[in-house]
């Protein structure tokens, strides 16, 4: 199921949010997020001088992780530099979720998640 028909990301827009950095350990996968965030979402408020839209830092969080394929190291990673001097990793721009899997794609590689739940947290 693609990200977009999950009330979950209600209101946030995944394809212009940055990726800030990941960590995998255990059974838990995070990725670290500049969240684009819409009016339709509860975390919603209005655009700082300058921005797009609303932006908050969050993380995209597997749990219950039982493998990972495709994760490129951050060394490996393309990344960028913003104006502000902020390195991101680019954004996502497929996240399809399954009852047992999560595909995610992006600079950071084509990530093929076995197992786990998928939980997205936001900075209040």
């Amino acid at each position: 199921m693609d990200w977009r028909e999950i009330d979950l990301f209600r209101g946030i827009d995944l394809n212009d949010s940055f990726v800030l950095g990941w960590h995998y350990e255990g059974d838990r996968l995070v990725f670290d997020l500049e969240v684009s965030v819409w009016p339709e979402s509860k975390y919603y408020y209005a655009p700082r001088e300058g921005e797009y839209t609303c932006y908050r830092k969050g993380n995209l969080v597997f749990e219950g992780v039982k493998s990972v394929q495709g994760l490129l190291s951050m060394a490996e990673a393309n990344r960028s530099t913003g104006a502000s001097g902020e390195c991101d990793y680019g954004n996502i721009d497929t996240l399809l979720i399954q009852p047992e899997s999560a595909q995610i794609i992006g600079d950071f590689g084509s990530v093929e998640i076995a197992g786990g739940t998928c939980a997205l947290s936001i900075s209040t």
